[in-house]
């Protein structure tokens, strides 16, 4: 007897009673994106290993230690399962050309593909809904963006207060002149307490010094807050554009706070980053992070626009959204069919297909068995209600119509009728869940 294969380490399936919460969710982010005018937009999950390395830069993490890339045995071809899908959203759009009338708004969702130690909220294929705006130059999108969040948060009930809040953080990058600068000083003052970094650190100190910033190791948070800071250093038209923002989300009413430490440290990021953190998922407490990134339509080839973004974690949000209590019951069908008999099941393929026509859900009993037993199926099915067919309802052209949770007489119904009767009492029962 073979072995029983698994999945792969970090990459898990999604079982039915969880995808069913999956695709609620799916439902609201789509209600969600289409009351902001934003439009789907589907990638590749494959793409050239050059499009990651241009985009997210050589010397970072993701492309150093966490990408998933390969070589096409069949033509050579340097491949990479994508990481994150802004980068792929922008060749897209470059492609296509899809910026020659205008601002685009859009988004997508799917999976994602790191190399990364799996643990909660982390995992080697995970999923994210990626939100992008190209062309539009000026703060309203940034703020518009983070008062999306915001109202996602609220309509999946996140807005609770104490531990089930979402938080907002947001900073200004400035522009590419102003970031240099700073990285110069930043640079300078860290060579003064080299002995004291940490060996990511003293890796990231000439290649990518603003994600030292990021650091969560205790020991360097003491050199981390007293480092110079980015904000000090942006000029009139960078702090223009950051109370903008600011302005929007004052206006709105919306909390936040300005976070000197939030960074991105790639060279296309600039003005306007943002995250929502939450204080119940550990270490990986972002759920939302985004930004401004005017500077990578350009560096991917096209004609230079501006853009903003963000993405967020699929499997982190859920772990909140499940404990909340608030998402509707696992879904059951309208009717349970049960059927005995050669007869009986040849005339009850015609009854469901003729209630599907009409607009019920019909689990049609398949694989046999007694009636008792069909009908603690049915029982379990969470159906409302029960159609009996046998050999003598076939004969007679008819079903036998059984509720399953009210106290009510079972009776037999005429097919010519049977949708009719059908609608109205389900209509019954739901007016009477209604009124409870």
């Amino acid at each position: 007897m073979s072995q029983a294969l698994q999945a792969i380490r970090g990459m898990n399936d999604i079982l039915p009673d969880s995808a069913e919460l999956w695709e609620e969710f799916e439902a609201t982010v789509r209600d969600w994106l289409r009351a902001y005018g934003y439009k789907p937009i589907r990638m590749p999950l494959v793409e050239p290993t050059q499009l990651f390395s241009r985009a997210i830069g050589e010397v970072t993490d993701i492309v150093e230690k966490e990408m998933y890339s390969f070589t096409d045995s069949l033509n050579g071809e340097q491949l990479t399962l994508r990481p994150e899908g802004t980068a792929s959203c922008v060749r897209a759009v470059i492609e296509h050309n899809l910026l020659y009338d205008g601002p685009r708004r859009l988004w997508y969702m799917g999976p994602m593909f790191r190399h990364e130690r799996p643990q909660k909220g982390r995992y080697r294929q995970f999923h994210q809904v990626g939100v992008e705006a190209l062309g539009f130059p000026g703060p309203d999108v940034d703020a518009e963006q983070i008062l999306m969040c915001a109202r996602l948060w609220n309509d999946l009930g996140f807005n609770g207060g104490g531990n089930d809040s979402v938080r907002l953080e947001i900073n200004s990058l400035g522009s590419a002149e102003e970031r240099a600068a700073h990285r110069a000083e930043l640079i300078a003052y860290l060579e003064q307490h080299q002995d004291a970094l940490d060996g990511d650190a003293r890796r990231r100190l000439h290649s990518n010094p603003l994600r030292i910033l990021d650091s969560k190791n205790p020991a360097m948070q003491a050199i981390v807050e007293a480092a110079p800071k980015l904000l000090d250093f942006l000029g009139d038209a960078s702090l223009k554009h950051f109370d903008g923002v600011q302005a929007v989300l004052k206006d709105a009413g919306l909390p936040y706070v300005i976070n000197t430490r939030l960074v991105r440290g790639l060279d296309y990021y600039n003005l306007t980053v943002f995250e929502f953190i939450t204080d119940r998922l550990g270490a990986q407490g972002t759920v939302c992070a985004g930004g401004r990134y005017d500077g990578l339509i350009a560096q991917l080839g096209g004609k230079p626009a501006p853009g903003c973004g963000f993405a967020m974690g699929i499997e982190r949000l859920l772990s909140l959204w499940q404990d909340l209590d608030n998402h509707r019951e696992q879904s059951a069908p309208d009717i349970y069919l049960v059927n005995q008999g050669e007869r009986a099941q040849r005339y009850a393929f015609q009854v469901a297909e003729h209630l599907r026509d009409t607009g019920f859900a019909v689990h049609l009993h398949c694989g046999g068995g007694s009636f008792k037993s069909q009908m603690k199926k049915a029982d379990a099915s969470g159906a409302p209600l029960a159609l009996i067919v046998g050999d003598d309802e076939a004969a007679a052209n008819a079903v036998t119509l059984k509720p399953l949770r009210a106290a009510q007489e079972q009776q037999r119904i005429p097919f010519d009728q049977l949708a009719e009767s059908v609608g109205d009492f389900l209509f019954a029962t739901e007016e009477q869940d209604g009124s409870l």
